[in-house]
């Protein structure tokens, strides 16, 4: 594909099944489009309107979408790997069934949103501001969660294995069912928690305390 931008003015999504590769659709006016099975591969879209996008199976990867506004947006089966979201507005957007894998979100307008089933496996949510969000069922493997606000978030059913936590505040979250390792424990502020009977358990044990 072209290294350069494919339109100078607003542009219709590539046809369905189209593979877009380093393309620029950098401050376009995409907002309301419907794409359904394609691809993107290290494409920009920076300061790009998308709002009120609807993706179906379709691919991001390594995309670049600083300042870009998904408002509004719905997306199903659709990943977003290893990609950048750099105050990226998200607000009253919703993903189901898809991922999130790799990426990097700093400094992003994210609540309110709705997450059903989203894997934010190896993906870097330092700082982020989900308080009160429903996460139930999503994947955070390996991720960095270092200084993320999730007060009174619901993690039920969560997995988090693997991730880093410290600073993470949890203070009034539903981590009911959460598949949790021994350090978040130790590391988050959990004040307040509702939490199941095996993983207070866990949780003392964590601490120093002999459970018997």
């Amino acid at each position: 594909a072209d290294n350069g931008p494919m339109n100078n003015g607003p542009m219709s999504a590539p046809s369905t099944h189209t593979h877009a590769v380093d393309e620029d659709f950098s401050e376009q006016d995409l907002a309301g489009q419907h794409w359904q099975d394609q691809q993107f591969t290290r494409c920009r879209f920076r300061e790009t309107d998308l709002s009120g996008l609807r993706t179906d199976r379709v691919i991001f990867t390594e995309c670049d979408f600083t300042g870009a506004s998904f408002g509004y947006s719905r997306h199903t089966a659709s990943a977003f790997r290893s990609c950048t979201f750099s105050g990226t507005t998200l607000w009253h957007s919703v993903f189901r069934h898809s991922t999130m894998m790799g990426s990097t979100f700093q400094h992003c307008r994210l609540r309110p949103i709705e997450l059903h089933e989203v894997d934010f496996s190896l993906a870097s949510l330092g700082g982020v501001d989900l308080q009160k969000a429903d996460l139930s069922d999503c994947r955070f493997r390996d991720t960095i969660l270092v200084q993320a606000d999730l007060r009174g978030a619901s993690l039920q059913s969560v997995d988090l294995h693997g991730a880093r936590t410290t600073g993470l505040r949890l203070d009034h979250a539903d981590l009911r069912g959460a598949h949790i390792d021994a350090q978040l424990w130790r590391t988050a502020k959990v004040t307040g928690a509702r939490i199941e009977q095996s993983q207070a358990v866990e949780f003392a044990r964590a601490n120093g305390f002999v459970v018997e």
